[in-house]
C-alpha cells in the first residue's frame, strides 16, 4: 500500500528545487539593480516551464490515474483479476487527486476574482 503523500507528491512537482532553479539563474541584485560598470542587467528569461505546463500536466495525471483505476476495476469486474483491494486504492487515489486538482481551480478562480475586484 502506498503512502497518502504519493498521491500529492506526484501530483506536484517538485516546485523548490524549480525555484531554487530560477533564484540561481536571477540576477545577484534584482531586475533593477545596476551593475558596477553602470549597466543594466538583462531581463531574465521566461522560464521554459510555465504555470500553464504545470496545470496541463496536474490534469494529465489525473486523467492518468482515473484510467488507471478504471482498467483495474475493469479486469476485476471481468473476472481477470482478484486484486480488489488495488482496485479501491487505485479509484481512491484517482478520487483524492481529482478532488485536489478541483481544489486548485477553485483557489484560482477566487483568487482571479479577488484581483477583479482590485481598484486600481
Amino acid at each position: 500500500m502506498l503512502p497518502v503523500g504519493t498521491v500529492y507528491s506526484s501530483l506536484i512537482p517538485d516546485a523548490m528545487a524549480r525555484a531554487e532553479a530560477l533564484r540561481e539563474k536571477a540576477p545577484a541584485g534584482g531586475a533593477g539593480a545596476i551593475l558596477p560598470d553602470g549597466m543594466r542587467p538583462a531581463p531574465a528569461a521566461a522560464p521554459q516551464n510555465g504555470f500553464g505546463e504545470m496545470l496541463d500536466g496536474l490534469v494529465q495525471t489525473v486523467a492518468a490515474k482515473q484510467a488507471e483505476a478504471g482498467e483495474l476495476t475493469k479486469r476485476v469486474l471481468l473476472g481477470e483479476s482478484d486484486q480488489l483491494h488495488q482496485s479501491v486504492i487505485a479509484m481512491q487515489e484517482a478520487s483524492v487527486a481529482f478532488t485536489l486538482m478541483v481544489e486548485v481551480r477553485n483557489k484560482l478562480v477566487e483568487s482571479y476574482q479577488e484581483l477583479m475586484r482590485m481598484q486600481v
